[in-house]
């Protein structure tokens, strides 16, 4: 049964005949007890068919110490239930934030939420696991990746076919001076874990991850790289046991020494592996999309998204028959709008973008999942001297 306090989505996205072109119109904000009238800090959305699954963060008037639930939608984002609140089981305050979001996966009754928390240095904290085995019911805590209380930040989350979860994320374990991907691996949604180690001891340390499950069970993952500041693609083919670095995703040779904070998009669409990368190398700064026909070992030439608009938190999500869409906030001078565009042909050709947060907002940090039944984006907007709401628009 769909419960009351969360308002169904009214906004849509439908193919035109001629599949050149798609009509949106104007979201809601999800209206969630525990969030409404709180600044929306943190989110995550992940998909098990038509089933979503969410997490967030809302402020409350305690000081990094929010309001943290569970949500569960089985229509693919139209309806949802009412939130189960889990943030009681955290050991500490709040750390995760907008770039470093707090993490969500499932595998049926299984469940494992991720976040980081306050370590002995504010602004700087291990990671927290928090887990259910009940459907999202009730919730205990779980255990720490490496048991280590290191900085341990920007984690992404993944479950494959085996109810594995796999698990990267950034730390400065190695004490070489630099951050670090990092992985582990959960077979028992994070009571425990296993397989704790080093993918690349050298990486950007503001940027987020992405983890992704190929159609052989080979664990993905899309990250930063120190030099130059490319997007890099690392590869485990054997469930986490050994990892390899097999490409660089848009070859920018962007040198950088500082932090964008922002990370890329990945996905599989038919038999292509699709990325977005951002650069701001000179003269190509921007929104690039990319596919491989190789599992990743080599990528077509970076295609520019977004037009003249300034592109740059980015996702993507595609479909068996090659339909995909990608997604990005576009920064602006009264602020930033959510565009989406589609392809229809697994990533060759893109239509021209179009815009779907609130006019008159200021809109960012988009995620987007691929639904039985369609499609589900979800971003941060807020009008001025509004709060920061949840926005959320299904899209078929």
């Amino acid at each position: 049964m769909i419960l009351a306090g969360l308002t169904a989505c009214s906004g849509s996205l439908t193919k035109s005949p001629d599949s050149s072109s798609v009509t949106v119109t104007p979201p809601k904000p999800v209206s969630v007890d525990g969030l409404t009238g709180h600044d929306l800090i943190s989110f995550d959305i992940y998909a098990e068919g038509d089933v979503v699954h969410a997490v967030f963060a809302a402020a409350t008037t305690k000081p990094k110490q929010p309001y943290i639930a569970y949500l569960r939608s089985d229509d693919g984002g139209q309806h949802w239930m009412s939130p189960v609140s889990i943030g009681q089981h955290a050991d500490s305050t709040l750390e995760s934030s907008a770039g470093n979001e707090i993490q969500i996966a499932a595998s049926g009754d299984d469940l494992l939420a991720i976040w980081q928390v306050t370590g002995e240095i504010p602004g700087m904290g291990p990671l927290q696991s928090i887990y259910s085995v009940d459907g999202g019911a009730h919730w205990q805590k779980g255990a720490n990746p490496t048991g280590a209380e290191t900085d341990q930040s920007h984690p992404d989350l993944i479950a494959d076919n085996r109810g594995r979860f796999h698990l990267v994320w950034l730390d400065d374990r190695d004490e070489n001076g630099y951050q670090g991907l990092r992985y582990a691996r959960s077979s028992n949604a994070g009571e425990s874990w296993e397989l704790a180690q080093t993918i690349d001891e050298s990486s950007c340390s503001c940027c987020w991850n992405r983890v992704l499950i190929g159609p052989d069970q080979q664990v993905n993952v899309l990250y930063r790289d120190m030099e130059p500041r490319d997007m890099a693609l690392a590869q485990s083919n054997d469930g986490g046991k050994n990892w390899q670095r097999v490409s660089t995703v848009g070859e920018f040779n962007w040198a950088f020494d500082g932090c964008p904070h922002n990370g890329g998009g990945l996905a599989w669409a038919g038999e292509r592996l699709q990325a977005l990368a951002w650069t701001g190398e000179e003269s190509k700064a921007g929104l690039y999309h990319l596919f491989s026909s190789d599992d990743g070992k080599t990528w077509s030439s970076p295609q520019a998204m977004g037009g003249e608009s300034l592109a740059f938190h980015s996702d993507i999500a595609g479909k068996d028959n090659g339909h995909v869409l990608a997604i990005w906030d576009a920064r602006g001078a009264d602020g930033s709008t959510v565009m989406i565009s589609e392809s229809f042909d697994n990533g060759e050709h893109w239509t021209a973008s179009h815009q779907i947060s609130t006019p008159g907002s200021s809109a960012s940090f988009p995620r987007l999942l691929a639904t039985s039944n369609g499609w589900l984006a979800m971003w941060v907007e807020q009008k001025s001297g509004a709060t920061k709401q949840w926005m959320s628009v299904v899209l078929q």
